[in-house]
């Protein structure tokens, strides 16, 4: 057996063969490389070490809601939940969730359509101009929403330059409101104007349906024109007054 190289013996060596022009070294056995294949075999792929997640996907904003919606045992739950609910653009371009307005207790709930631009800023359901007409029109048969009147909106953010809620809207709200009016208990619904014919009847034409008795969410149900629409058309003051005192005969026979 050859004993191994010392030091300075093997640099020698080394520098004796760059010398004499050596640029790179080969093994001792001898290569063939006429039977070397055609190509380089190809690199094998990197498995990594977990699969890539699968999307989950999206919520349903409609069974959110209602999963949201039945777990709220009282209106400051109610409240606390729809705050937190995230699903609706609404919420995006809103200063603040309108919630509700008047007596928690009272016998009668009345359904807005969605906030406007006071309701946006005051956090409260029909102020302003058509809030005080409201109020006008509740003191005609001797309600008010201090002691006898309950108030709320199908949608409680504002909607952008005071358009219609879109049906996706309403349909992902509904389960709030439905939960809203299941634990404010009351006696009569009062439904003004279009949309809230839409969300709690499923019905549109508030000309055709106004003054005229249903039933929704087990209770007796009266569509009314809405306040604004009043203001813009005054002339209808007349059937609306006949309509509060439907409501008014209602009240005293129940």
């Amino acid at each position: 057996m050859e004993s191994a190289l010392d030091y300075h013996t093997a640099r020698a060596l080394l520098e004796w063969q760059i010398e004499l022009g050596v640029t790179e070294t080969i093994g001792d056995a001898p290569v063939d490389r006429y039977a070397l294949p055609d190509t380089a075999p190809k690199p094998k792929k990197l498995q990594s070490a977990k699969p890539a997640p699968e999307k989950s996907p999206e919520a349903d904003p409609v069974e959110v809601a209602q999963q949201a919606a039945k777990g709220a045992g009282s209106l400051a739950e109610l409240r606390a939940v729809m705050e937190a609910f995230d699903l609706c653009d609404l919420k995006r371009g809103a200063r603040q969730l309108v919630f509700a307005d008047g007596n928690p207790a009272a016998r009668v709930m009345i359904i807005g359509e969605a906030p406007g631009r006071d309701e946006d800023r005051e956090g409260r359901p029909f102020v302003g101009r058509a809030g005080q007409l409201l109020d006008k029109m509740l003191a005609a048969i001797d309600l008010n929403r201090a002691e006898t009147v309950y108030i709320t909106n199908v949608l409680p953010w504002r909607p952008p330059q005071n358009r219609d809620p879109k049906p996706e809207e309403i349909g992902m709200m509904k389960p709030f409101l439905e939960r809203h009016v299941a634990l404010a208990k009351p006696d009569v619904l009062v439904l003004m104007g279009n949309i809230s014919c839409q969300a709690v009847l499923g019905k549109r034409g508030i000309t055709r349906l106004r003054g005229n008795w249903d039933q929704a969410m087990n209770l007796p149900v009266i569509p009314m024109f809405h306040p604004a629409y009043l203001l813009r058309q005054p002339q209808m003051k007349r059937q609306a007054w006949a309509d509060l005192l439907e409501l008014k005969a209602k009240l005293k026979g129940i």
